[in-house]
């Protein structure tokens, strides 16, 4: 009862849960990228899902699987959450999955590929997915149809295809060509039209489609046909699809013309006429009779026969060989034979009326037997025809010939007709025997048979000929040779791997194996040529450039087959020919210069060298400056860089300008270079007195003043740099009072009071101060009158200025000033210094000169003051009243170990 009732409720539970199933239909096209959405099974079933309308109420999260992955899963992606499914990284190739597997569906677990018989253009991909949870389950049928685009071009099965037409086929006849083209697209995209790249007039296409779609081309002949005229015809037949742009394919369409038995025998000549002698031998040949059929095979084949108009006894008397047409003597002529015979021969061929030819056979009647030439060969003979090697030396046996009369009456001599280098001459001591042999060496080159004839006459005048063929055989006697011994040759370099160069050609006399050249590259040869054994074709494997290498020269053999080999030797030379394929290129990417200053317009600054590896007008170079051309100038030819005016330092202490190199090729190559042009500094400028600035200012010196204390300041600059910029202050004149009390730091310029300053050293005090540089090779200077009134007050200014005004009776003395320009201030002397620091001063101008000069040049234009403990400065007091020299600000200047 059980089994009964598991029968009868299995069935309705299996409806129950199928009843759940749903099918969803998509379709894309074939050979998609990856990521392209197919369709969202969440949104085409319907189904809710997270964030719908009813936020409130808990839903479980939808999950999407594939029942198992099988064929069809690779090519698609499911995405669990969302439920939408897009293609994979394989592609979908629609002929690969269904060209194979049309009417039937291939499983693959969840997935397979369906094609459809009732379509033969569809093709499915079915997959099986399951939602999930349980409340929601279901199973899912997808259908995915593949749409075919033409991504395959038609292709013939075969690229040669072979027809035979009958030369007497009628207008309109129609021949099936067999390997019609392939397509595996479907629909329009497949095969559509056939055509004939040249159809001779004589040809064209038509196309049929059979019950399964099946299209077959057909041959049609439109003009009639002739083998005789023409034998075969050549053309490409072309398939083209119904595809958005058509794709077409093509194969060798090779129409033969078979034959028929459309022509008949036909003889050149109506009629032949021979004389023969009535003492011949038995065999002598007659004549020969040849007529010709146009057709092949065994619609050409002739037989030879007589008439029914030929009377017997000429039937007995003449042969005739069926085959050949051969006509020979067969019985022996005698005096009741006939003079003249009439022989009517028939060419005959299958189906055809014979051809007709006439032989008039005259016989002459002979009262005596002719001479006999009997002849006994030494060389090799065969069948009538003696072979003689080329190489066989002079006077070489070829035969003995024995003379007689028969009827031992008449004497018989004999003679050699004919051209060749052969003799006949008596064999001593008999009387009838003669000698043939070789007088000049055999060449096979200049004349391989020859034909002679030794004729035999007696002293009646009657003549016998005994004809003998002799063949020269071939020895390897004979190099091969090239056309030309030197062959040149040229190509341009960046050839194509592979390139043809040319085609060597040699000939050898010799015939046979012994004649067959092969070519091969000599041992100097580079590896990268190629010779063509067979053919004599010369390449190149890889490509050549001029630059590395411009010329080639090597030799090439050519070597017959015979043995043993004999062999020749040509030179090959190839011109690599240039073409633009390098750049212009500098020596250096910077160019650095150092030039002095004012150095004179257009004077030579510096060359600039560029190569450039081409040849000719690729490889010349022009220069131009791009920037800067208003001041600088460059020589296109030499390279050489000039200043179109003098140059200052203390305006631009450098110049940065980018040169630009372009060849002559087309189209034109460049490249560019850096130059930096740095102007080197000569003292070119004095030292320039800021402090004081006139020579009428004075200052007040108050009596209490302590010794050692500073006074005032001289405050000079110079817009050198280097040494040409170092500046060194000396008194060379006083007056006053007591003018020794006063002192002048060389270094910073500062004036103290050495001694104590008495009632009697009261009034003005006149310092004439030496400001010089250390330029070389002449230093430069400036003066400045520093003016000190010692007093406790100034009450009358104007008589101060009075004193001022007057020329100072000052002598100058002439002492050089003393700087230490060490770290440890020691004292040195001038004359040993200089050289040491005129050298470094050359080396270090390019850097920490100029570093030094523009560091001097911003601090004088910011206008501010540095203060050093140790140097106890202390504020100036205007000498006039006038000036607040509380506002202005003093720069001492650093003598720094250059």
């Amino acid at each position: 009862h059980l089994l009964l009732f598991l029968l009868f409720v299995g069935p309705f539970n299996c409806f129950a849960s199928y009843s759940r199933a749903t099918e969803l239909f998509y379709s894309l096209n074939e050979g998609l990228p990856a990521g392209v959405l197919i369709g969202s099974l969440a949104h085409d079933l319907r189904l809710p899902t997270a964030g719908g309308q009813n936020p409130a109420s808990l839903q479980p999260p939808l999950s999407f699987t594939l029942a198992s992955h099988g064929l069809g899963g690779q090519y698609v992606q499911l995405d669990n959450r969302s439920g939408e499914l897009h293609t994979s990284a394989v592609e979908i190739d629609r002929e690969a999955l269904c060209m194979e597997s049309s009417g039937a569906t291939i499983f693959g677990g969840s997935a397979a590929v369906s094609s459809s018989s009732a379509s033969p253009e569809s093709c499915l991909l079915l997959l099986d997915v399951l939602i999930l949870p349980q409340e929601y389950f279901r199973l899912v049928k997808v259908k995915i149809a593949i749409r075919d685009v033409n991504d395959n071009a038609p292709r013939f099965p075969v690229p040669h295809i072979r027809l035979l037409v009958p030369e007497n086929a009628p207008v309109n006849t129609r021949l099936a060509i067999e390997h019609p083209a392939l397509d595996p697209d479907m629909g329009t995209n497949g095969v559509q039209t056939y055509r004939l790249r040249d159809n001779y007039g004589v040809f064209t296409l038509d196309v049929e489609e059979n019950e399964n779609g099946e299209r077959t081309p057909y041959l049609i002949v439109m003009g009639a046909l002739d083998r005789e005229t023409q034998d075969e015809y050549v053309t490409v037949i072309v398939a083209e699809d119904g595809g958005t742009p058509p794709l077409v394919g093509s194969a060798t369409l090779t129409i033969g013309i078979s034959d028929i038995n459309d022509n008949c025998p036909q003889f050149n000549d109506s009629q032949l006429n021979v004389t023969l002698y009535g003492n011949s031998s038995l065999g002598t040949h007659v004549a020969t009779v040849h007529a010709v059929d146009m057709d092949l095979g065994s619609n050409a084949q002739i037989t030879y026969s007589y008439s029914q108009k030929v009377p017997q006894p000429s039937r007995d008397l003449f042969h005739l060989n069926e085959s050949t047409g051969a006509i020979t003597l067969s019985s022996k002529v005698d005096g009741d034979t006939p003079r003249l015979h009439r022989l009517i021969i028939l060419g005959n061929g299958p189906g055809c009326i014979p051809a007709v030819i006439t032989v008039l056979v005259t016989i002459i009647k002979v009262m005596m037997r002719p001479p006999e030439v009997v002849p006994r060969f030494i060389a090799n003979e065969v069948e009538g025809v003696v072979y003689l090697k080329e190489l066989e030396p002079i006077n070489t046996p070829v035969a003995f010939f024995t003379i007689k009369d028969p009827d031992e009456k008449y004497k018989v001599s004999c003679y050699l007709d004919g051209d060749g280098p052969f003799r006949l001459s008596p064999y001593k001591p008999y009387n009838n025997e003669y000698l043939l042999e070789t007088t000049k060496p055999l060449d096979f080159e200049t004349q391989q048979l020859y034909e002679i004839s030794v004729v035999a006459w007696n002293s009646e005048g009657f003549h016998v000929k005994k004809v003998v063929k002799i063949q020269i055989l071939d020895d390897n006697d004979n190099s091969p040779v090239f056309s030309e011994q030197l062959i040149e040759l040229s190509i341009e370099e960046n050839n194509v791997p592979n390139a043809f160069l040319t085609k060597l050609h040699a000939t050898d006399a010799d015939s046979g194996e012994r004649g067959q050249v092969s070519y091969f590259l000599g041992p100097d040869a580079p590896s990268y040529f190629a010779l063509d054994k067979t053919t004599g074709v010369l390449t190149v494997s890889t490509q050549l450039d001029r630059e590395e290498k411009e010329k080639y020269r090597y030799t090439v053999k050519a070597v017959d087959s015979g043995f043993p080999p004999r062999e020749s030797i040509a030179t090959v030379t190839i011109t690599v020919l240039d073409k633009n394929d390098n750049s212009p290129r500098f020596i250096n990417k910077d160019f650095s210069f150092f030039v002095p200053e004012n150095f004179p317009g257009f004077g030579e600054i510096g060359v600039i060298s560029v190569t450039d590896a081409d040849a000719g007008q690729n490889g010349w170079v022009a220069l131009s400056v791009l920037n800067g051309s208003d001041i600088f100038v460059i020589d296109t030819g030499k390279g050489v860089l000039r200043a179109k005016v003098s140059l200052d330092r203390e305006q631009q202490s450098s110049y940065v300008l980018w040169i630009e190199a372009v060849d002559g090729g087309d189209p034109a190559l460049s490249s560019t270079a850096k130059i930096t042009i740095l102007l080197l500094d000569i003292n070119d400028n004095p030292p320039l007195v800021l402090f004081p600035q006139s020579n009428m200012s004075y200052l007040l010196v108050l009596p209490s003043t302590l010794p050692g204390s500073p006074i005032t300041e001289v405050y000079a600059v110079d817009k050198d740099t280097g040494m040409n910029a170092v500046i060194a202050y000396s008194i060379i004149g006083r007056r006053g009072p007591r003018p020794e009390s006063f002192r002048i730091d060389p270094k910073t310029g500062n004036i103290t009071l050495e001694e104590s300053l008495m009632q009697n050293d009261y009034g003005l005090y006149r310092l004439l101060v030496k400001v010089s540089d250390h330029g070389y090779p002449e230093p430069l200077h400036s003066t400045v009158m520093v003016n000190l009134f010692v007093n406790d007050t100034v009450s009358n200014e104007s008589y101060i200025e009075s004193l001022l005004r007057k020329e100072p009776d000052i002598s100058v003395e002439e002492k050089q000033p003393q700087i230490s320009i060490e770290p440890t201030h020691k004292r040195m002397e001038s004359a040993s210094c200089m050289p040491t620091l005129v050298a470094l001063s050359i080396i270090s101008l390019g850097s920490i000169a100029l570093v030094t000069g523009m560091g001097i040049y911003i601090c004088l234009r910011k206008g501010k003051k540095h203060h050093r403990a140790d140097e106890n400065l202390e504020v100036q007091i205007p000498l006039n009243g006038r000036i607040n020299l509380h506002m202005l600000e003093k720069k001492p200047v650093e003598i720094s170990n250059i």
